[in-house]
């Protein structure tokens, strides 16, 4: 049996079907004794690697050798052997422009080569943060282009000039739910990057294909994450695990680029004297000092709130910028790219890029009907308000009837659809005398409801029993809110029926 070949600290191998460079060999410190009993004749060694590819250099791997299938050792770097010929001249020039025009020097700044490796019609305007990104010894920009400029494709270019450049390999994308498969298929089919989205689908496929101390956060270079699901305490704790212990300084950082899709959303609710840290803006707080590079991406950077803007400035670049002090123009100018639709200059044919966008105000009048069922709402939710005892029914009571007024807003068959949960769980809670829910567990529930879902089913689920679980909550009803919820069933019912009558199905018809 042919001896197995055990590489050397600096030598290529191959492993699981990629480049490598061995950086470090140990050998098992198990006796010669006991692998005789095992019927292991040599011992085994733990290889340590660099990987020498071009879409993950330096990326580090340990395998176990001989454990290991498919592994090739290189015993010296050789030049092909010429035995097929001769190529043809245009063959082997077009090869040298290819390789020529493919060399990224990260000397030249002025040379882009991200909009050549790309799958996209380039706008000029969208070159302009991918070549401010590049004039940055470290990446902090906020793209506050209008709705339409293209912030994804600007993004995309950005991050494929730094990972041609070498200059970042980990990424992490934080966006509404919603978003996570836009950014997915576009860097996929636009750009050639494989994005993998951490949920709770992907951990329980982690857990069955790996183990079940796996971290999703490690395992793949590049990842896509929606605000709400990395805000929660589980997905934190996770993260946490790869970062350095508190009190020890983030460098070399973890990370290399921190992509916040909507960066609004994150920014702390703000106010005329202050701003308040939502679990979004403490998520983000916790992760930004442990990226090399930030990008911020938002059409609404401004919410009117000064102090608010500074917090989010802060997020992005804490050495410019501080909580509550007005941003400096200059710095202003240095990490924001801002630009309207109405500000860009004319296409070649001297025509407008996009078509003026006019405001009309549009009048919606409503039935008598509708405004009857509006006040006795309205009626319903000071009668409940008045009869509240505690902090914690006075919570339940404002999550439900705001959300009550919502899906009256909404359609008439939303707002069914929530009132009768309403009503099951208070005549199904005084039937079954459940117990009350504490006012964190009822906090933790509602945050929960409120947050983005990709799935819409799903979230509605989630609102439903937030509902049942908040309502458990109140005292039983009185007479007029029986006569009150009455009214807006029997209106409820009646408008939903109607509308469904009109509804389109999947063959063109109606219903009727």
């Amino acid at each position: 049996m042919e001896a197995l070949k055990i590489p050397a600290p600096g030598q290529l191998v191959t492993v699981r079907q990629r480049r490598y460079v061995v950086t470090e060999l140990k050998e098992s410190a198990v006796p010669a004794a006991a692998l005789a009993s095992l019927d292991q004749s040599a011992p085994e060694y733990l290889v340590s690697m660099q990987s020498v590819e071009d879409d993950g250099l330096g990326e580090e791997l340990q395998v176990v050798w001989g454990v290991e299938p498919g592994t090739v050792v290189y015993e010296r770097a050789t030049l092909p052997d010429p035995t097929a010929g001769f190529d043809d001249p245009h063959r082997l020039d077009a090869f040298l422009d290819a390789v020529r025009w493919g060399a990224v020097a990260s000397a030249y700044v002025r040379n882009l080569h991200a909009p050549f490796q790309s799958g996209i019609t380039i706008e000029d305007y969208q070159l302009d943060p991918v070549v401010r990104a590049l004039q940055m010894p470290r990446v902090n920009l906020l793209i506050a282009d209008d709705v339409g400029l293209g912030k994804t494709i600007e993004a995309g270019l950005v991050v494929q000039e730094l990972i041609l450049r070498n200059r970042a390999r980990t990424i992490l994308v934080v966006c509404p739910a919603g978003l996570q498969i836009q950014w997915r298929d576009e860097m996929r089919e636009k750009f050639g990057r494989e994005f993998r989205i951490v949920d709770s689908d992907l951990m329980k496929e982690l857990r069955r294909s790996r183990s079940l101390r796996v971290n999703p956060w490690s395992h793949f270079p590049r990842l896509i994450t929606s605000i709400d699901y990395l805000k929660r305490d589980r997905p934190l704790r996770q993260l946490h695990k790869l970062l350095p212990p508190e009190g020890q300084p983030p460098f070399p950082r973890r990370f290399d680029l921190l992509i916040v899709d909507e960066a609004h959303n994150v920014a702390p609710s703000g106010g005329a004297q202050y701003a308040v840290d939502s679990q979004r803006t403490q998520a983000i707080r916790t992760l930004a000092p442990h990226f090399e590079h930030k990008l911020f991406l938002t059409a609404t950077p401004h919410n009117g709130y000064t102090e608010s803007f500074s917090a989010l400035l802060e997020l992005l670049d804490d050495q410019r910028f501080a909580r509550g002090v007005p941003p400096d123009p200059k710095f202003l100018g240095a990490v924001m790219v801002r630009r309207l639709k109405r500000e860009l200059p004319p296409d070649d044919l001297g025509r407008p890029r996009f078509p003026r966008r006019v405001l009309r105000a549009i009048e919606v009048p409503y039935t008598e009907q509708e405004h009857a069922a509006h006040q006795a709402l309205n009626r319903y939710a000071r009668l409940r308000q008045r009869g509240r005892v505690d902090r914690t029914e006075r919570f339940a009571t404002e999550f439900v009837l705001k959300l009550l007024k919502k899906r009256l807003f909404s359609s008439p068959e939303a707002f069914r659809l929530t009132l009768e949960k309403h009503e099951d769980s208070l005549r199904g809670r005084t039937a079954r005398n459940l117990p009350r829910p504490s006012l964190r567990l009822l906090q933790r529930e509602v945050e929960r409801a409120q947050e983005d879902s990709a799935d819409d089913d799903a979230g509605e689920e989630q609102r439903q029993e937030a509902v049942q679980s908040t309502t458990a909550l109140f005292r039983p009803l009185e007479a007029e809110e029986e006569i009150l919820l009455a009214e807006l069933r029997e209106w409820a019912t009646r408008s939903a029926g109607s509308m469904r009558r009109y509804v389109p199905v999947a063959s063109g018809t109606t219903r009727g």
